[in-house]
């Protein structure tokens, strides 16, 4: 297991005490001033003498100039900002890796040990199975019963199932026909920041999901506990 921490390359430094953040123009481009200043300049030379700009339009521009300018230095700051949250929730994260968590998801890879899982129902419901779908197409079904509104807990064993390791679709049948999301444990093995900013988790025998995918953490299991949920 991989329990490691994996930065975006390029992440951002945060100033320090009496260093003023980056302008979002320092690469070399005009800021909006420098442009309206140009722009009020060429209007100045070019207006007609008989007819002078009253002062009160150049005053306008002058002012929507700073006003634009001011906007793109609070989009700057709101955006260096996110990304500063984004590395503060990696390392918080960063410090839940090894533990168990749930996680909402349609697929996950089975081997030779019993998950746990559970499922959400808005309802009661007369009729509940869960279904697990292999690579080549085959459904196997864990039947439930009747089960009361709210958290269904349930167990996937492989071997008492008699089902081969590998990657399996699952989804929830009711007698209704509502349908009912599936949450399975697995450990969470690393956290990284994906190329487009987004924090990523890595579980265990589910594979990358996102930070809206996990809907709770369980803590650290010891290495020689085996828990079995029965519904």
């Amino acid at each position: 297991m991989s329990n490691t921490i994996q930065p975006r390359a390029g992440d951002m430094q945060q100033p320090g005490a009496g260093q003023r953040m980056p302008s979002p123009y320092s690469n070399g481009a005009n800021s909006p001033t420098d442009l309206f200043a140009k722009l009020l300049a060429a209007q100045i030379q070019n207006q007609n003498p008989l007819e002078p700009m009253d002062a009160s339009q150049f005053v306008t521009q002058i002012m929507m100039g700073q006003q634009t300018e001011a906007l793109g230095v609070v989009a700057n700051l709101t955006q260096n900002s996110a990304a500063l949250m984004e590395s503060m929730l990696v390392v918080s994260l960063g410090s839940q890796v090894g533990t168990q968590v749930m996680v909402r998801t349609d697929s996950l890879d089975l081997k030779d040990d019993t998950r746990n899982a559970r499922i959400v129902l808005d309802n009661a419901e007369s009729d509940v199975t869960v279904v697990l779908t292999d690579s080549a197409g085959n459904s196997h079904r864990i039947a439930l019963g009747a089960q009361a509104k709210g958290d269904v807990n349930f167990t996937i064993d492989p071997e008492g199932l008699g089902l081969p390791a590998g990657q399996y679709k699952i989804r929830v049948e009711t007698a209704s026909g509502a349908k009912a999301g599936v949450e399975v444990e697995g450990t969470l093995e690393n956290v990284r920041l994906a190329a487009d900013g987004k924090v990523i988790l890595h579980v265990a025998g589910v594979g990358d999901v996102e930070t809206s995918s996990i809907s709770s953490f369980l803590g650290r299991r010891p290495a020689n506990e085996t828990r079995k949920e029965t519904v």
